[in-house]
């Protein structure tokens, strides 16, 4: 069983748990998202008992961002240093926050650190927290997976746990490319191509000691190899305590095939280490995406049963 240091002097800040009338604010820090399709989402907030504060972000328009990056960089910021506002949920990723996050000024989150939701390109936000502010943030469902009744499923539901302060313990279906082992360290991970991305940057991770999940949408198999080679040779995969293979769905292959499937090519990138590896859990850019908090300590269990299970802090 591998162990990550927990000395509670390194451990990331966990924000506090929200309360009911608890402000959220709704932003969109890159790709486009038409307002009504927030409403269900803004309504189940309600319903759950928050409050929320929608940015100039949303709705908005230029090209194919929310916005230029400069009006986006300042709704981000805007609830950034809003001190009523409790937790900041990303209505939609895309492609963009790459763009604005180094022109970020931190310092009032630093005085009142609070929860940034979402996933896809939000990675990015969950990277730089993690590595810079040692601050724990919430891989989980943004605005879209609320609508066609989605508000319902235990998905979002793990969300509205996660906010009001719950601890996480999920368990997922056996694969035939699991490799079994038990271990314990800090989650961290999110949409492969950001992951990659963003190596050699203010916002790259240190995997060392910590459980590692990935996952990614519409890409092509090769383009998935090539990026799992890169966090190979940066080191990323060497020295983790575990790893949890999320979705990869609507993968492409070119016309003459790349000969291995996602699984076949995740398991020959990690066939030379020995930490425990679980498959097809239940994160990714379809509807099985669970609440994971960025930073947080797990305890992954890979054996006859998976489970993932986040440790007290």
């Amino acid at each position: 069983m591998s162990n990550q240091p927990t000395d509670r002097r390194h451990a990331p800040i966990q924000p506090p748990a929200l309360k009911k009338g608890d402000l959220i604010g709704l932003i969109c820090p890159a790709g486009y998202m038409p307002l009504e399709k927030t409403a269900q989402c803004r309504a189940t907030l309600a319903s759950w008992g928050y409050r929320t504060l929608v940015g100039s972000s949303v709705g908005h328009q230029h090209h194919y961002f929310a916005g230029t990056d400069e009006e986006r960089l300042a709704d981000l910021q805007a609830m950034l240093d809003n001190t009523e506002v409790k937790a900041i949920l990303c209505a939609r990723g895309g492609y963009g926050t790459s763009r604005i996050i180094d022109q970020v000024n931190w310092r009032a989150f630093k005085k009142n650190p609070k929860w940034i939701i979402g996933f896809s390109d939000v990675t990015v936000l969950h990277s730089y927290l993690y590595s810079r502010l040692r601050t724990c943030s919430l891989h989980a469902p943004m605005a879209n997976a609320f609508n066609d009744g989605g508000w319902q499923n235990e998905y979002v539901q793990s969300l509205r746990r996660a906010l009001a302060g719950k601890r996480a313990h999920y368990k997922t279906a056996p694969h035939p490319f699991n490799r079994a082992g038990k271990a314990s360290g800090r989650l961290v991970g999110g949409n492969l191509s950001l992951l990659a991305h963003q190596i050699g940057s203010p916002s790259d991770v240190n995997t060392d000691g910590c459980i590692l999940f990935i996952e990614d949408v519409g890409e092509y198999l090769y383009n998935v190899d090539r990026m799992l080679l890169q966090l190979r040779r940066a080191g990323k995969l060497r020295k983790l305590a575990g790893l949890v293979v999320g979705g990869f769905t609507e993968l492409k292959d070119t016309t003459v095939g790349f000969g291995q499937t996602v699984h076949e090519i995740i398991a020959a990138h990690v066939a030379g280490y020995d930490y425990p590896v679980c498959y097809d859990f239940a994160v990714s850019h379809d509807t099985p995406n669970y609440a994971l908090k960025v930073g947080a300590p797990y305890q992954l269990s890979v054996g006859r049963t998976v489970s993932l299970q986040e440790l007290a802090y």
